[in-house]
């Protein structure tokens, strides 16, 4: 199936494109460079308004021309635009901003953060950009990408979160303090996608330092979340984190869903995972069959199937994108064009549509300048060639430009009806719905790379990297996953040589003849020890299952990565696989 699934991506990526549509009107390259520079100038009104009006602060208040935290006081945008400045090509500002990074972020700070948006915005991002820095011309240190500044800052922002992971399920809380851990008085209801987006942001730590906490508690909390599923296969929308039970029994794949489903297929992809893609594929099964009606897809209870909530949500928007991934163009194409005219209904996607009334939902009609529709038209173009797919992006650039720009930024809109707009400017705007606009309108940007370039790294200089296939997590930052192969190879080989070099210096000892009965004795004297011992080894075990933070002064052996991928041994990587010599 994963075979499949490989194929599929690189048909998608690269065969598909040569296709033409009949009856569909050409977009020339010089339409497609003024869009660029038409998005570009969008960035930067919205960059730099940010910059002179509310650095260092998370987030810009475009009506009011100053700034607010929101997510946690880590100058957030900054973070999440980081990677969206090379993409443009400003390799110049992506340097200034990476320094100016490692000097001022500070997560060692008595500030209540959201684990999930943390997770993605803040370790995604800085991921993300520690990956592409060679590609924007930063003087990487030896050994990257399985070191660097910026990975560093990313491992330390995720041990932050571990904290909220300590839990019976394994399921974490949605909030963690950065300084103290987990209030004792915290809620132990989330959402679905709070317990299962990790995977993704969490394996790639792992396999770049070595340290397998991170994976450790992802999968825990995935396989906690995928026993709780339903008779009939579907899964909730806020549970106990606790007590695993269902709070909000709404199932979909919008709002606290949504990238759960996501992260098992893209991490299938990225981690070559078949246990992942097999949960996919069984609740795509139960989302067909009870949630979607004439390519819409409804809510329903995740008990009975019954239909709870006839409506669209914004974000559920993304699922086109997803299942052209999975090769599932038809559909994809269909339901895409359903959220596509309530687009042009609006000039944006209210967050709540009601499908039987053909209208918005009572103060569910604001629009944050989401990125979910113009993602998909970036996966559907790439996969069909379709010029179709370039005009949502031409309506988006002409809806946003004339609808939310103010004099600081881009301004939320309120209320899609009359177009009314809000005092915020969300980071996701400058790091996924630019990002996929531009990406849309640009088809030889080296993140569309088809493997025909590369750059070598890794502790022998010998990793093929940035060959393509990149894996968006879900707040847009790309990650390669040949980085995984080539630091979970160099993690594998060290530990080889230092057992090695361990067994190599030991003394062995000089065999003597018991003397006197104190053989037995002796015998004895082992077999305590042995017992002794095991019960060390057994007491070592339970305080890891209690607690995945290290005591103070205390240091962790990381044990051989169990990597499901190939061992990264040969010279090529294409789409996130990796071909050895006996590959077939």
């Amino acid at each position: 199936m994963l075979k499949f699934l490989y194929t599929t991506f690189f048909c998608i990526t690269y065969v598909f494109p040569s296709i033409k549509y009949a009856g569909t009107k050409e977009v020339t390259e010089e339409e497609m460079a003024k869009y660029r520079e038409r998005i570009k100038a969008m960035f930067y009104h919205a960059y730099n308004s940010y910059l002179d009006n509310a650095y260092p602060y998370d987030e810009l208040r475009p009506l009011t021309c100053d700034g607010q935290d929101t997510w946690g006081s880590f100058s957030l945008t900054l973070i999440d635009a980081l990677d969206t400045l090379l993409i443009l090509g400003n390799n110049t500002e992506f340097q200034r901003v990476t320094v100016l990074l490692q000097d001022t972020v500070d997560f060692d700070i008595d500030v209540n953060a959201s684990v999930f948006e943390t997770n993605i915005r803040v370790v995604g991002g800085l991921l993300s950009a520690h990956l592409l820095s060679k590609q924007g011309g930063v003087d990487v240190e030896e050994g990257w990408p399985c070191s660097g500044p910026l990975l560093r800052m990313a491992e330390d922002a995720a041990r932050k979160l571990l904290p909220a992971f300590q839990t019976p399920t394994g399921m974490p809380y949605g909030t963690v303090n950065l300084l103290r851990g987990v209030n004792p008085t915290e809620t132990p209801v989330t959402c679905t996608a709070g317990v299962g987006t990790f995977i993704l942001e969490f394996s790639t730590l792992s396999r770049l330092t070595g340290d397998p906490v991170f994976e450790e508690v992802a999968w825990k909390a995935l396989k906690a979340l995928w026993g709780t599923r339903s008779d009939i296969g579907l899964v909730g929308n806020h549970i106990d984190i606790v007590t695993s039970k269902w709070v909000a029994q709404d199932a979909g794949i919008g709002a606290g869903i949504d990238s759960y489903f996501e992260y098992l297929v893209k991490g299938a992809i990225m981690l070559q995972d078949e246990e992942l893609l097999s949960m996919f594929h069984e609740y795509h099964t139960a989302v067909k069959n009870y949630t979607k009606f004439d390519d819409w897809y409804l809510w329903v209870q995740m008990h009975k199937g019954t239909v709870s909530m006839p409506v669209f949500q914004s974000l559920e928007a993304f699922w086109p994108g997803l299942q052209s991934l999975l090769g599932d163009l038809d559909s994809a194409v269909r339901t895409f064009h359903n959220y596509y005219t309530v687009w042009r209904q609006f000039g944006g996607l209210p967050e709540f549509y009601s499908i039987p009334q053909g209208y918005t939902v009572d103060k569910r009609e604001g629009y944050p300048l989401r990125p979910e529709l113009i993602e998909s038209a970036m996966y559907l173009y790439k996969a069909t060639g379709d010029p179709t797919f370039l005009q949502l992006g031409r309506d988006a650039v002409e809806s946003i430009e004339k609808i939310s720009r103010v004099k600081c930024g881009f301004a939320s809109v309120k209320d899609v009806r009359d177009h009314k707009l809000d005092n915020r400017m969300e980071s996701f705007f400058l790091a996924e719905t630019i990002k996929y606009l531009y990406l849309l309108f640009d088809p030889e940007n080296f993140l569309h790379n088809n493997g025909s370039t590369f750059e070598l790294g890794g502790p022998d200089g010998d990793c093929v990297l940035g060959a393509g296939g990149y894996i968006f997590n879900t707040e847009a930052h790309p990650l390669d996953p040949a980085a995984l192969h080539c630091c979970s190879r160099a993690q594998e080989e060290r530990y080889e040589l230092q057992d090695i070099l361990l067994s190599l210096s030991e003394v062995p000892d000089t065999p003597s003849q018991p003397v006197d009965g104190e053989g037995p004795e002796e015998d004895d004297e082992e077999e305590d020890d042995e017992g002794a011992a095991t019960r060390d080894m057994d007491d070592r075990d339970l305080r890891v299952s209690e607690s995945i933070v290290l005591k103070p002064g205390s240091l962790r052996k990381a044990r051989v990565l169990s990597c499901p991928m190939q061992p990264f041994s040969s010279r090529l990587a294409l789409m996130g696989q990796v071909f050895t010599g006996d590959s077939t």
